[in-house]
């Protein structure tokens, strides 16, 4: 995965164009890869029970096992964050970033061509989960290396606002996913069963085409190859050139990531409410038709891709902790309400309480979360760093859409502990940033120290 060397930039005009260039890079690559990861989550919430786990007895049952599936993919991500951020950390961030790309579009955009149950019989969900394993470990190591691109290529002062882009992909892959199943959705129930549902999938190719061409076209951030050049050039210890990223980021950045994965636990268990596991409730539990559920989704995330950027570059004038614990309160606040709206049947409400819980409540967490977490480890350390910051809470964040389903069909659909575990969840996440060193004036350049704790001195020219 090595790749040569690449000139750093000749100027700070340069260095903006570049600049610019990798933040669309981050956010096109992420919009497709997540646009193929919330298909997969949408589809377990609406057809995937019937298709691959059919239950005439219990329809739930078969929700339950697709959402058991979708949980697999959570297992292989800290695999790929591994994997991936020690290439990225040891080699650089493009062709970690390609691979991972190529992953989520080819095994996509097989599981639409992926024949049910009902013609291979139990190789269907074989089949599916093995797929769905490749979608987790590529996206174990895509978020990573896409929040890195967009803050090491960030003009200075601007790295919240410059990392927010691949937090915009993501509100665009949801988006582009939710919208077109709220299209194949008013379909004829047989037409959507038999092939409808394959659609968003298919369509996925001509999406990874366009995310590979554009990244294809990246170069190595300037702060990878100022790391390469201390470590070649200076006097740096032995140990810290030699040893593996993964092992110097145990060493010396233990409390930091410990505080990123509490951080991101909080923030996904109450993302999930919004993307899967408040479409199940109201698909199985409400009289809300499920394409009006998407639909305030799509609308949500569309306000959501503003909300990211704006967020972003807030944390770069008040700070990465306040907006994060602002988003934290918010969640707080919105969760309890969001499944009482839902319960009522209150249509336009519904509307209201995902615009407010996504483009605000998940807005600012998620928005500052790729300059907040690569501040707080060095270079050579960052990728894995942030790959595992988001991947190993991941396997339990994995499981919440499964073991909600869980909770609502053992509960009769009483939302109540749903409700309270996420908050719980969120509250971990606000101590966690309040635990946390305030990070917007660090040096991004630094290679082995630990986290930062003073703002960032000035810099001579060149």
């Amino acid at each position: 995965m090595a790749q040569p060397a690449t000139a750093a930039p000749s100027g700070e005009h340069e260095r903006t164009r570049l600049a610019k260039r990798a933040a669309v890079a981050s956010l096109v690559g992420t919009a497709v890869e997540w646009y193929d990861y919330f298909i997969f989550g949408t589809a377990a919430a609406l057809v995937f029970g019937d298709l691959f786990f059919p239950n005439e007895d219990d329809p739930i049952i078969g929700t339950l096992s697709a959402f058991a599936v979708f949980g697999v993919g959570f297992f292989a991500r800290p695999v790929g964050g591994v994997i991936f951020g020690h290439f990225g950390d040891k080699f650089g961030r493009k062709a970690a970033l390609v691979t991972t790309l190529m992953m989520m579009g080819v095994s996509t955009f097989l599981i639409g061509l992926l024949p049910t149950t009902e013609h291979i019989g139990v190789w269907a969900p074989i089949l599916l989960v093995v797929l769905r394993l490749v979608q987790g470990f590529g996206v174990g190591g895509e978020w990573g290396g896409a929040s890195l691109v967009a803050v090491e290529y960030a003009p200075e002062g601007r790295r919240g606002a410059y990392g927010s882009f691949p937090q915009v992909g993501n509100a665009v892959g949801l988006v582009l996913s939710t919208s077109i199943f709220a299209l194949v959705s008013l379909l004829p129930e047989d037409d959507l069963m038999a092939w409808g549902w394959r659609i968003p999938f298919l369509l996925s190719a001509v999406l990874i085409a366009v995310g590979l061409f554009i990244r294809f076209k990246l170069t190595e951030t300037p702060t990878f190859q100022a790391a390469q050049e201390q470590l070649e050039h200076e006097v740096v210890e032995v140990e810290a050139k030699e040893r593996m990223p993964i092992a110097e980021l145990f060493r010396r950045f233990k409390k930091p990531l410990l505080l990123a994965m509490g951080m991101r636990l909080g923030e996904a268990v109450f993302g999930y409410i919004i993307l899967t596991i408040g479409l199940t409730f109201a698909k199985n539990y409400t009289d809300i038709p499920s394409t009006h559920v998407l639909v305030a989704s799509t609308i949500a995330a569309a306000i959501a891709i503003y909300s990211y950027y704006y967020f972003g570059k807030l944390s770069d004038r008040i700070g990465r902790r306040t907006v994060f614990i602002l988003g934290s309160l918010v969640g707080i606040v919105v969760t309890f309400p969001f499944f009482w709206i839902l319960d009522a049947d209150a249509l336009v409400l519904t509307y209201v309480v995902y615009a407010v819980a996504y483009a605000i409540g998940v807005g600012a967490v998620y928005g500052v979360e790729p300059a907040f977490f690569a501040e707080l480890f060095s270079t050579k350390t960052r990728y894995t760093g942030l790959s595992l910051a988001a991947q190993i809470p991941s396997v339990l964040i994995g499981l919440w859409p499964l073991a909600s389903t869980a909770l609502l069909a053992a509960t009769d659909g009483d939302p109540w502990p749903i409700a309270l575990i996420t908050v719980i969840a969120l509250l971990i996440g606000l101590v966690c940033a309040a635990l946390a060193p305030e990070t917007n004036r660090t040096d991004m350049n630094r290679v082995g120290e630990p986290e930062p704790t003073k703002p960032e001195p000035a810099k001579e020219e060149r």
